[in-house]
């Protein structure tokens, strides 16, 4: 299927085979950020158009710069996968889903290049403001995913991109001694408030005050978008706070 670009910043479309109907007649206002997490760009692009690969997305970010266009932003791609955000568990067609070229946690992991992170945000933004989507609404795939998922990671320049007028974002609490941190394993009334927290912010977590793998994984996620300097899965007093700076922070719903 051929298609004119929808971003005047596309250089190339390259279209993907994998992509259906926005389903009840959605819209997008998520904008799903993931890193391409393969040892190559060029296999990665390879697998994202392939028809047996059960997936795709709607631009990749290359390294250089160039962005590529693989699927009509009002179609929905296949990108998110099992996920979840404020209870919505067809991310699919809410999103739109980027991807940026970066071998990713089991391929060292690099810095992502000046040139790239130029590009995103003046990809991002442009899908912004077309869409009218939210600050709050620009996401990681880690964050509606964040048992299976990690990127795109702690190295992920969202602070830059904030400044570029893309996405939601807070100064994190400077990192501290916490002998009162919580952890898994713990359980009681201040887990439940943190999973409350969590929960209000967007996260798919059970509020049950366990806190438990699936809440670590949670923990972790949040970490890495929004309080990168450790990801460790700790609720201690840095993440606690960064989270209701952020809570502060957003609009009235």
């Amino acid at each position: 299927m051929s298609f004119s670009p929808d971003s005047r910043f596309v250089a190339e479309v390259r279209p993907a085979a994998n992509h259906d109907e926005r389903r009840d007649g959605r819209t997008p206002d998520i904008l799903l950020l993931h890193y391409t997490g393969m040892a190559s760009t060029d296999e990665a692009c390879q697998r994202l158009c392939d028809p047996e690969s059960g997936v795709s997305c709607h631009y990749v970010v290359l390294e250089d710069g160039r962005v590529l266009q693989l699927v009509p932003e009002e179609r929905r791609a296949w990108h998110a996968g099992v996920s979840s955000w404020e209870g919505e568990t067809d991310v699919n067609s809410r999103s739109i889903g980027v991807e940026i070229a970066n071998p990713g946690h089991d391929f060292g992991y690099p810095d992502f290049p000046t040139a790239q992170v130029a590009a995103m945000a003046d990809l991002c933004r442009d899908i912004c403001a077309r869409w009218g989507m939210q600050p709050e609404r620009v996401l990681a795939h880690s964050d509606v995913a964040p048992r299976r998922k990690q990127d795109p990671g702690e190295k992920f320049p969202w602070e830059i991109l904030a400044a570029a007028g893309v996405g939601h974002w807070t100064a994190p609490t400077e990192l501290r001694d916490d002998p009162e941190a919580l952890k898994e394993g713990d359980d009681g009334a201040l887990v439940e408030d943190l999973q409350t927290l969590l929960s209000l912010y967007g996260y798919g977590i059970e509020i049950d005050g366990v806190y438990d793998a699936a809440t670590g994984s949670v923990v972790r996620a949040f970490q890495r978008h929004f309080r990168p300097a450790r990801v460790d899965g700790v609720a201690d007093f840095s993440t606690a706070d960064t989270l209701r700076n952020l809570l502060r922070a957003l609009p009235a719903r």
